[in-house]
């Protein structure tokens, strides 16, 4: 699948800054139907950096949320620059 039809957008929220500080990881809203795996490989190639582990929560919208956590070699600090968010 296309890496651009999994990841929908980031998800940008006081509690995912906290995060982003905190524990090094992005959050992103993601396409209902994929998975970990193919999550974890779409962030891979989009920003080139190495995924530690993928944890996905469904809200109570509906929306597919995933929090990556980055290996301790990335910082999620300069990724979300690259994006944007700050």
């Amino acid at each position: 699948m296309d890496p651009y039809a999994i990841i929908v957008k980031p998800h940008v929220t006081e509690k995912t800054m906290n995060l982003i500080d905190q524990n090094n990881e992005l959050t992103f809203v993601v396409n209902r139907e994929s998975n970990k795996n193919s999550i974890k490989r779409a962030i891979e190639q989009l920003y080139d950096v190495k995924v530690e582990k993928v944890n996905t929560h469904i809200s109570s919208k509906g929306i597919k949320l995933a929090y990556i956590k980055l290996t301790e070699e990335e910082d999620a600090e300069d990724i979300a620059v690259k994006m944007g968010v700050f």
